[in-house]
């Protein structure tokens, strides 16, 4: 199969959909790849690295999409690359079509067989959404705690605090992989961290090897509870595909802190407060009624190499299958494929997705 990678172009997007190592692995099995010049410096990687291990460079966008059989990507497509979608292509790369509905429309129109990394699922869960919803959760306290600072607009604290002086509170919604990463690095910093989940055995556990954290079930009165004194928010909640529920009402906010940052992780399914809309890395933040909201729609994106690296390792596997098989024998075979399948010959076949704007649902 011919497989084709291109330079991402999302605002500030500097990760890679495959690395030098991931090419080798592809040509090893046989594949021919092809890569944008240029797709990898944000990451780090050279064109000859790439050279090196078996790749063809390729000048444009436009002649690796035309190309190629396959392309593998990290972000969902924009609407500059929706005329390069054709019948028969294979797309594969994060998706989260619940909040983008001219993206399901422009797949569904063309014949795009799309793979979203997001919805992949096997025995481990979602192995290819992990390890950035690990990064994500690991940067959520680190951004969160720069927007508390005075001169961007927070509150003028210090996450850690300091002899005598008590550190931030952090309230993090959900305890999957992005509150388990924010939870780390907000201990490690010496934060005043709460913690709500559905699940109490999950309260149980992080408890366990939190001990100083405060745990609550996460209802609406728990919730308005732990926002009035939160200097920061986390929300790491994760319906798989779908629109993410809006648990953070405007109406909370009267009762939160001036100041406050509230760090959507969420955003890439539509976000989880009232008012959230996606952000970028170039301007990153907005304020409503005295919150400060950080809705970036891609925030490994700014640690392109970790990122890229991590990626990589989880989506080689399940891109390989697919490179080996072609979509339909592969589909049939995997059911982790047959779950990250969203879109495939005009028809939509991941029911969340068809729910999210009322559309038709196709079974496989």
């Amino acid at each position: 199969m011919i497989i084709g990678c291109v330079k991402e172009i999302k605002s500030n997007e500097n990760r890679v959909g495959l690395t030098p190592d991931s090419v080798s692995a592809y040509v090893k099995a046989g594949h021919t790849v092809l890569i944008e010049k240029g797709a990898g410096l944000g990451s780090g990687f050279k064109d000859s690295d790439y050279k090196k291990q078996g790749a063809k460079l390729v000048e444009t966008a436009a002649d690796v999409w035309k190309q190629s059989e396959m392309i593998v990507k990290v972000k969902e497509p924009i609407k500059v690359e929706y005329k390069y979608f054709r019948k028969g292509l294979i797309l594969y790369t994060y998706l989260h079509l619940a909040a983008v509905k001219p993206l399901v429309l422009a797949l569904i129109k063309s014949g795009v067989s799309a793979f979203a990394y997001e919805t992949i699922k096997d025995e481990t869960g979602l192995p290819c959404l992990k390890p950035m919803s690990e990064v994500a959760g690991k940067l959520s306290i680190l951004e969160g705690a720069r927007f508390l600072y005075k001169n961007n607009g927070g509150n003028g604290l210090l996450i850690s605090g300091v002899t005598g002086v008590n550190p931030a509170k952090v309230t993090i919604i959900g305890g999957g992989v992005v509150g388990r990463a924010a939870l780390s690095n907000a201990y490690g910093l010496g934060a005043d961290v709460t913690l709500l989940d559905i699940n109490e055995d999950t309260l149980t556990k992080l408890k366990s090897q939190y001990p100083n954290i405060k745990t609550f079930k996460s209802n609406e009165e728990n919730l308005i509870e732990s926002l009035k004194d939160a200097d920061i928010v986390v929300s790491g909640v994760l319906l798989p595909g779908a629109k993410a529920p809006k648990l953070i009402k405007r109406s909370y906010y009267k009762q939160m802190k001036k100041g406050a940052v509230i760090v959507d992780v969420a955003i890439d399914q539509g976000g989880s407060t009232e008012v959230s809309k996606p952000t970028t890395h170039a301007e990153p933040v907005f304020v409503v009624d005295g919150i400060i909201h950080y809705c970036v729609a891609n925030m490994p994106g700014i640690v392109p190499k970790t990122s890229t690296i991590a990626l990589n390792h989880a989506t080689l596997k399940f891109g390989l299958e697919l490179a080996n098989k072609g979509a339909e024998k592969a589909i049939k075979e995997s059911e982790a494929l047959k779950a990250g399948l969203n879109i495939y010959q005009g028809k939509i076949t991941y029911k969340q997705v068809a729910e999210a704007f009322d559309l038709e649902y196709t079974t496989l």
